[in-house]
């Protein structure tokens, strides 16, 4: 019986001019070494490029608040505002721009400019003295006025520092100082300005545009190595402001026990308890304690505690014998009796001529929208700012 013989196996030395032991490891050596040759200029060549990354980064080469080419720009297209003229050309037929006073205006980024020039670009340390002129010599002028007008030019030029801040990639102390006031202003901003005309102050778009600022502001802490001094108060503001957010109660408890156990962010944290809850006369009586810049990031959520607590208590005192002391009702509310008696009747509610609201589940109804008016029921607010300048404020030294 045959068998297939099976093939025998050749070992690489014994193949037909294949290279002796020594020679076949020699050559695979060889090829080893320039596989190693060719990933170290791999390596380097990726250091290298991620060297040219961080060169490509532009710094910042302007020494004035305002680059001296857009300075002539404006001038010459008359496109100066008049916080920035030079004194005695104001009536000029095109008036002169004051290098001490004139502020880079924000610009939207369009194609074909270059956005990265470094002598049109303020370092850190320029757009932190340019935040402080724009809140000292302006926001807090008394002599500059209406306040609508300050507002516009100071957001407008704040835009701009945040443009110069994230071109150059900025982080460290000088960006959370120029974040801090930015946060501030935006903060007061939206209550001092509340009611105004859409035309002169949109709350929509300083809500954006705070809320930018804040994550950004959030997130430098977030990286810091040690806490900062200002942490605190920024994070209990943050809550404030988003009273009733999850994402924003969800930060706050992710924060560690020393921050978030520390005495802002404990009333803070209170309070957003009672707006979940719907305990409106708890949150009124906890937002007593808060400070003047804690009461501007709550006030915006005031009217519709307001409206829970008339509206619980239309319910739960739902009957024809029963009467309300109107003074009673007025310190529920934080309001003078006079507006407490204006609001009720805003909605609906009667006050009789002794001062006695009678409630009424069937009575209530809702006012039109645009009849109630929000700025005339800031007294909770407005109490607390007395002796504190705008400096104080949004510097925070209060």
């Amino acid at each position: 019986m045959n068998r297939r013989r099976t093939p025998r196996r050749i070992s690489h030395s014994q193949r037909r001019d294949a290279p002796e032991g020594e020679e076949w490891r020699q050559r695979n050596q060889e090829q080893w070494r320039g596989r190693s040759k060719a990933q170290g200029r791999e390596t380097v060549e990726n250091e290298r490029h991620q060297q040219q990354g961080k060169e490509t980064v532009p710094r910042g080469a302007c020494q004035t608040m305002c680059p001296a080419r857009e300075l002539r720009d404006r001038e010459a297209q008359n496109r100066l505002h008049r916080f920035e003229m030079l004194a005695g050309t104001e009536r000029d037929r095109r008036p002169r721009g004051d290098p001490l006073r004139a502020v880079k205006e924000y610009s939207r980024p369009a194609a074909g400019k270059d956005s990265t020039n470094p002598a049109d670009l303020r370092p850190p340390a320029v757009l932190l003295k340019t935040v402080s002129y724009l809140i000292d010599d302006i926001a807090a002028s008394p002599h500059l006025h209406p306040w609508t007008e300050v507002y516009s030019f100071v957001f407008d030029r704040l835009r701009s520092v945040k443009q110069d801040m994230i071109i150059q990639r900025m982080s460290g102390l000088n960006c959370v100082a120029i974040l801090e006031r930015t946060v501030r202003f935006l903060i007061y901003a939206s209550y001092r300005l509340c009611g105004e005309p859409l035309r002169l102050y949109d709350p929509c778009i300083n809500d954006t545009h705070l809320q930018e600022n804040l994550s950004w502001l959030l997130d430098c802490y977030a990286t810091l190595t040690e806490p900062h001094p200002n942490q605190e108060e920024f994070q209990a503001l943050g809550l404030l402001y988003n009273l009733g957010s999850s994402r924003a109660t969800q930060h706050i408890m992710e924060l560690p026990e020393r921050l978030r156990s520390s005495p802002a962010i404990t009333l803070a944290l209170s309070i957003n308890r009672a707006f979940l809850e719907r305990n409106p006369v708890c949150l009124l009586r906890l937002a007593q304690r808060l400070n003047f810049l804690q009461s501007c990031a709550l006030h915006r959520h005031l009217m519709a505690c307001r409206r829970d607590l008339l509206l619980i208590y239309s319910h739960g005192y739902n009957s024809r014998s029963c009467r309300f002391p109107l003074d009673r009702l007025a310190q529920l509310l934080s309001l003078d009796t006079s507006l407490t008696a204006r609001l009720c009747q805003a909605y609906g509610l009667e006050v009789n001529p002794d001062n006695q609201v009678v409630f009424s589940k069937a009575a209530f109804t809702d006012p039109e929208q645009g009849k109630l008016y929000c700025n005339l029921y800031h007294n909770i607010v407005a109490e607390k700012q007395r002796g504190l300048t705008i400096e104080n404020i949004i510097h925070g030294c209060s």
